[in-house]
């Protein structure tokens, strides 16, 4: 038997309007169904159900949503629409929403660069990330040719 792991995102009454942002963000996206308990949308073809549960719980930096891109172009899109409007940017790629919830914009470079066998590039690249908010793949690129 095959199942789903579906996120089960727990809301202070604005479910919807979470939804509906998240939908409007990400491409690929779907809002599936509404009610006044609760909500579940599609975003890459990963389900997330969003209940309007209250005030008694509030996210976490604990858990976050890390979004793997190709570009800079991707990187620069999402970072903006996901900080708009009372998000706030945090260090190494990672932001809060306006819902509170956290998220991680890392490109695939990233990745690969901090990955290296070359030891020393891989280490460059690596503090280069720390010292930036959002990932910017020309910067990881600089860091690991050793051009200042």
């Amino acid at each position: 038997m095959i199942h789903r792991i579906t996120p089960f995102l727990w809301f202070d009454g604005n479910a919807e309007a979470a939804a509906r942002f998240y939908t409007s963000v990400f491409p690929d996206a779907s809002l599936d169904s509404v009610s006044p308990m609760s909500v579940t949308f599609t975003l890459h073809g990963q389900q997330f159900y969003g209940l309007n549960g209250g005030p008694e719980y509030k996210h976490s930096p604990a858990v976050s949503f890390f979004v793997s891109v190709d570009t800079q172009e991707e990187v620069d899109a999402l970072w903006s629409a996901l900080i708009a409007d009372g998000g706030e940017p945090g260090r190494c790629g990672w932001l809060v929403d306006k819902f509170g919830l956290s998220w991680q914009i890392i490109p695939v470079a990233l990745g690969e660069l901090m990955n290296d066998d070359d030891d020393e590039k891989a280490d460059r690249v690596i503090e280069a990330m720390q010292q930036m908010n959002k990932i910017e793949i020309a910067g990881l690129r600089r860091a690991y040719d050793g051009v200042s």
